[in-house]
């Protein structure tokens, strides 16, 4: 069974949609909510779903070594085979991701290698994208930049806005996390597109 960590900032829509996969016969379990901010809505949702969750509060350090440390503090008693980050809002360093390499995997909504970083739904539509969607992939030390593990498509819609593009490439996330997470858990490393 393999042992999921899950990482948040936010209100924590694709970490809820995570958990709520890994039931019955599914070949993982989450084993830990792991929030840089304690006020982040999310941390409520996963206990409510019987994960254990806590926060290391990026604001209580003096710089990312010690963060860092406090949170592989954290993931330890917890023993991760594998880290989700969903919706966590900070660049881990090369270091955390060496240590924790090819056991890392992260959303982002685009279809990388398009618009890494933020803004991605504004910078689709500002150069006239006729697709636009989200890559599951591989974290390493490059942002954004390590091995698709599936991508999911939505139409770019006339009149859309960043809001309302954002709106169903998150619909598209919650489709695609669950997907490539149960592929990892089965040993799978292939690519998937939805």
């Amino acid at each position: 069974m393999m042992r999921v960590a899950i990482l948040i900032s936010g209100s924590g829509s694709n970490m809820v949609r995570l958990i709520e996969s890994m039931t019955g016969a599914h070949p993982a379990r989450p084993v830990l909510v792991l929030s840089d901010r304690p006020g982040a809505g999310g941390l409520a949702r996963a206990a409510a779903l019987g994960v254990r969750a806590e926060a290391v509060d990026r604001a209580a350090f003096a710089d990312r070594a010690a963060f860092e440390a406090a949170l592989e503090a954290a993931l330890a008693p917890a023993a991760p085979d594998l880290i989700a980050l969903a919706g966590f809002m900070r660049i881990l360093s090369a270091g955390f991701v060496a240590r924790h390499a090819g056991r890392i995997v992260n959303i982002h909504p685009s279809l990388l290698p398009a618009y890494p970083g933020l803004a991605t739904h504004a910078r689709a539509l500002a150069a006239g994208d006729a697709w636009a969607g989200c890559t599951v992939h591989e974290v390493t030390a490059d942002l954004d930049a390590g091995p698709i593990l599936g991508q999911g498509r939505v139409p770019v819609m006339p009149g859309d806005t960043a809001e309302s593009l954002g709106a169903r490439v998150l619909a598209m996330e919650h489709r695609l996390y669950p997907a490539v997470l149960r592929r990892l858990a089965e040993g799978e490393r292939g690519r998937i597109d939805l």
